[in-house]
């Protein structure tokens, strides 16, 4: 048994030495990569070369912002407890409706009002400014925002304040 071993490891550097011979030979034959020529490096004194100026995006389309059909039947219901004098109820209602949707502006615009017939102007003052911050382009949320904002203003003896906002040009 020991003579198969030897001549098969006889016969393993031999054609081991062959075959690394044919890729040393190939690696000889494979033209060499060519070298790309760098730009030469402007002098510290040379001036800045001129930039094209850069082409304007265009204005992002006007956003609408519209309650999805969950959030819409939630605000039916806290209407409805609203007429009834739920306020309580109105506002956890309203309350869910945000967990839906909590960056919709239109939301935080009836929290909000809910909140000043609660007589928590504060609140109101709050959820006016939430949603200012999110409705952006939404020219008709923008002037919800603001006419909530400046009554909850108001209400806190806040005149000059709320006349500032009226003034803004999303309110006219």
């Amino acid at each position: 048994m020991v003579r198969p071993y030897r001549s098969l490891n006889g016969l393993i550097a031999p054609l081991a030495a062959l075959m690394l011979s044919g890729c040393a030979a190939s690696l000889r034959t494979s033209p060499a990569p060519e070298v790309l020529a760098r730009p030469p490096s402007p002098s510290p004194n040379a001036p800045a070369p001129e930039l094209p100026p850069p082409v304007p995006r265009p204005a992002p389309p006007p956003r609408e912002f519209r309650l999805s059909p969950a959030t819409q039947s939630l605000v039916a219901q806290a209407h409805t407890l609203q007429g009834r004098g739920d306020l309580l109820g109105a506002s956890s209602t309203l309350d869910r409706a945000l967990g839906i949707e909590p960056s919709n502006p239109l939301l935080w615009i009836e929290l909000g009002r809910i909140r000043l017939v609660e007589g928590d102007a504060h609140q109101a003052e709050v959820c006016g400014r939430k949603a200012l911050a999110l409705a952006s382009s939404d020219q008709s949320a923008l002037g919800g925002a603001g006419h909530l904002l400046a009554d909850a203003l108001r209400t806190q003896g806040r005149n000059q304040e709320a006349s500032e906002i009226e003034s803004r040009p999303y309110m006219r």
